[in-house]
């Protein structure tokens, strides 16, 4: 059976600091290259289908990096859009909402996590039929690939709040007699 395999790109300064990072463009740091660099050691002999990536420079310098060939930019692979949290630190953002969840509140100005998950399940359905031809890589950013994997075993959105995705790491999605399971996760 087909795998999809999950590559979160490497680091960047907001990442670093832990600020939410959708729609600014960041560049990855000199330590975020290295990462990307040493994902060609485990992505080494990986044989892709395709290859699908998020637009942001971060996702596809890290494709680059890792050897990976980019067939295809997809903006449902875009980042949750934090609207105006962007920039800003969970902590930071707990001064003023002690109570705020990303998984269950969303952004003010930004998206819903119901949002983020259509965007996830239409990725899901183009992936599909892609599947039948190999194994299919995708290029993108923590919350967004949490999601992935969440509504790949047939969680809600919120269930990505409950598996953590460090940068410049590969998880793996794949089946176990017949149904969706996550094979592998946060690995290097």
């Amino acid at each position: 059976m087909s795998e999809i395999i999950l590559i979160r790109h490497g680091e960047t300064t907001w990442s670093a600091s832990r600020r939410h990072t959708s729609y600014t463009d960041l560049e990855l740091t000199p330590d975020g290259e290295r990462q990307a660099r040493a994902l060609a050691g485990v992505l080494a002999g990986q044989r892709f289908a395709t290859v699908l990536a998020s637009p942001r420079r971060r996702a596809l310098r890290t494709a680059q990096l890792a050897g990976l060939t980019v067939d295809d930019t997809d903006d449902d692979l875009t980042e949750w859009n934090y609207g105006r949290y962007e920039g800003r630190t969970t902590a930071d953002i707990h001064t003023g909402r002690p109570d705020w969840d990303l998984w269950t509140d969303g952004c003010p100005g930004g998206e819903a996590p119901d949002q983020v998950g259509a965007r996830v399940d239409r990725i899901l359905a183009r992936l599909t039929p892609l599947l039948a031809q190999g194994d299919v890589g995708l290029v993108g950013h923590a919350h967004l690939l949490r999601v992935v994997g969440a509504r790949w075993i047939g969680l809600p959105p919120a269930g990505g709040g409950k598996l953590r995705l460090d940068t410049a790491t590969v998880s793996v999605l794949g089946y176990e007699h017949g149904r969706p399971v996550i094979l592998r996760w946060n690995g290097r």
